[in-house]
């Protein structure tokens, strides 16, 4: 859910919106480092419930900590090892209800309880991933995950 005092409308409308604000801002401006911190920031400030919005960086066999909005993170983790680690390994978006329920779990935050993670790629190659957790149970639905896909193929046009 988007912050209800800064959009208005469906949630196909507002992802709508936050995605066409990335297009502008990333507009001109190929940085990785710049870009997956102005998308961060964009997303931490308009989605509600949400206590982390990150990117972690595919380097070697590993993800290293990226920009992000929250508080300090674990800096490396290994692929295949928690929701982060599986998606790279996996190639795929994971949509996590309950966190606690998932095995290998990594709990950078004590509070997050559910957490979606999303590939982003350059020339069809995990480079990096989208990491977002919240303290609600079941935050993240099938529908927000099509839109944070969307959100996230916009940005890949920018690295």
């Amino acid at each position: 859910m988007f912050q209800t005092e800064l959009y208005k409308g469906s949630l196909e409308e507002k992802y709508k919106m936050v995605t066409k604000q990335l297009d502008a801002l990333l507009k001109d401006e190929n940085d990785l480092i710049a870009n997956l911190a102005n998308a961060s920031a964009l997303l931490s400030r308009f989605l509600d419930n949400v206590n982390w919005v990150g990117f972690y960086l595919l380097k070697e066999d590993e993800l290293v900590l990226g920009p992000f909005q929250g508080l300090p993170a674990c800096v490396r983790i290994p692929i295949g090892k928690g929701v982060c680690g599986t998606a790279v390994k996996k190639n795929e978006t994971m949509l996590v209800p309950d966190v606690h329920q998932f095995p290998g779990h990594i709990a950078c935050d004590a509070a997050s309880r559910s957490e979606i993670v999303i590939p982003v790629r350059t020339d069809g190659i995990i480079v990096a991933i989208l990491d977002i957790d919240s303290p609600i149970l079941a935050r993240f639905t099938p529908e927000e995950q099509f839109h944070l896909e969307k959100f996230v193929q916009v940005l890949e046009q920018h690295i």
